[in-house]
Parts: C-alpha cells; structure tokens; sequence
C-alpha cells in the first residue's frame, strides 16, 4: 500500500498565485514519488496539491467536513472521506498519515500544525516525518522558542525547508531507507 502524505496549507491561495504553484507541484512530486496525498478536500492548497498529484497519475484523499455541507470536495479528490466535525477531521488527517508536509497558511494551518506537533511531542501517534515549508515556519519555530518553554527535542520533530523539492526529498530518502 502506498504511503499517505497530510499536506497542511492555505484554502486562500488562488490559481496562478505563488502558494497555488507550489503546492500544485508538490501534489505532482509527491505522485511521482509513489505518495498518495491528503489533505482537507477544498479549494486553495488543497485543490492544488490534489490537482498535482492527479495530473502526475496520483491518488488522493480528502478530508471533508460535514459542518461544511452541501460544499462538495474539490474535483481532484479520488476519495473523500467526510467527517462529522473538525475534531474527526482533524484526527483522520493526522491519523491517516505516514508523513506530514505543512505549507504556508493561515489559522487553521496553524491550529493543524500545532495537533499534529503535539500528536508526536507526546507520542500519541507514532513519530512520522513532519516538514514545513517556507521561512515562516523558522519565524513561527523562533517564537515558540523565545517565549515559551519548548525543549529542543520537541524542536527536533519538525525539519524546515525551503522547498517542496527538498521535502519530498527527503521523505525519499526516509522511506527508502526505512525498514518496512
């Protein structure tokens, strides 16, 4: 069975727009890779990086909400799995997941990244790679750091990149290398 990979990102970001692209060519290398992609099912980055993944012959699943109905899931998505509140949705996408990609967003890109971080701090899900996208993160990470007592093993969990190149680079080489 192919490893899924929860893609975390803007439902604002628009076709044409740089975040769009970016995460419409993660979608494709993830594909590429092997990687089904997951995400929440909508428009934004999550269109995108399904829309990628699907032109690169891929598969993906979206997490949709049912508070969010009659909005239907993007038309990327090959299989939809709706859950009845952002409480479900939120532990299917960590739940569901082999790996973590976070690209920019906004509150609740943030609030995902926070679970999923705590998820693996606490070992409530296995540790699984967890990579975020983009020097926002680095600005976000710094904070935490100055200001609130975060250990630097808990810093450890997450890998910061530039690129989505360079993520799905090294989910790669993790996967490759990983027994199993």
């Amino acid at each position: 069975m192919a490893r899924v990979v929860t893609v975390y990102g803007s439902s604002a970001a628009r076709p044409g727009s740089q975040p769009y692209r970016q995460a419409h060519r993660l979608g494709q290398l993830l594909a590429q890779a092997g990687f089904v992609v997951c995400n929440g099912g909508y428009g934004g980055t999550m269109e995108a990086t399904a829309k990628g993944a699907r032109q690169a012959g891929g598969q993906t699943i979206g997490v949709t909400n049912a508070l969010f109905d009659p909005r239907p899931a993007n038309r990327y998505i090959t299989e939809e799995r709706k859950a009845a509140d952002f409480h479900e949705r939120l532990r299917t996408l960590t739940t569901i997941a082999d790996a973590f990609i976070c690209l920019r967003g906004s509150v609740g890109t943030l609030t995902e990244f926070s679970l999923t971080w705590t998820l693996l701090q606490t070992g409530a899900i296995a540790p699984k790679p967890f990579i975020c996208v983009g020097s926002a993160w680095g600005a976000i990470l710094e904070t935490y750091r100055q200001h609130l007592p975060v250990r630097p093993k808990d810093l450890a969990l997450v890998t910061l990149v530039s690129s989505v190149d360079e993520a799905v680079a090294i989910l790669k080489d993790h996967f490759l290398s990983a027994p199993g």
